[in-house]
């Protein structure tokens, strides 16, 4: 297990587990979406009422807002399916949907808040839009690379690889599994494509 060490702020400490899953996890990340999943983790995980959060609800919501309130929504759903995604992915299970659900609804919303938003934030959220699945892994990766976090079964894994391409998902298959998975094609028959390469 890694030792622990312990920075002078708590923004230099969550910059550092950051930093330390990216390296686990072979995803770099620009400066501007580091700084954003840094932020994000400061404003959130000290929230446990956020788990009970109706996502899609919010989403639904969020389009009868006036416009300031709806851009909030918007990037709340966004954030908390970042969240939900890569550091609370056994809720998926509790709530009876796939992981992928939640991002494919993070996606749209940070999406949409790409579109509205015209300042530098716009081109932001488009990033964290495109880079959904890479932010997902690295908090799942800092889930799991203390030894704190249990890792995912299989069985999600294999459906979070299939729906998402999740690097993290393909490495957890792997050395739970011993195999070499692939996808099926749309006849239910194994996919001839090559396996992505592991960083």
């Amino acid at each position: 297990m890694a030792k622990l060490v312990v920075q002078p702020t708590s923004t230099a400490q969550w910059h550092a587990l950051v930093s330390e899953a990216e390296a686990a996890s072979g995803c770099i990340l620009d400066q501007d979406i580091e700084s954003y999943l840094v932020f994000l983790l400061m404003r959130y995980t000290n929230k446990p009422h956020m788990i009970s959060r109706v996502l899609g609800l919010d989403y639904l919501q969020a389009g009868s807002a006036n416009k300031r309130v709806h851009h909030d929504k918007l990037r709340d759903v966004g954030d908390h399916c970042l969240l939900f995604s890569g550091l609370f992915p056994q809720h998926a299970e509790k709530r009876m949907v796939k992981i992928s659900y939640f991002v494919d609804l993070g996606r749209v919303a940070y999406h949409q808040m790409a579109e509205l938003t015209s300042t530098l934030m716009g081109e932001t959220y488009a990033n964290l839009s495109r880079e959904f699945v890479s932010l997902m892994d690295i908090l799942q990766t800092m889930r799991t690379v203390r030894g704190k976090g249990a890792p995912l079964a299989p069985m999600h894994a294999f459906e979070l690889w299939q729906d998402t391409g999740s690097q993290h998902a393909y490495k957890t298959l792997r050395s739970s599994t011993g195999a070499c998975p692939v996808k099926p094609d749309e006849h239910g028959q194994s996919s001839k494509t090559r396996p992505p390469k592991l960083h």
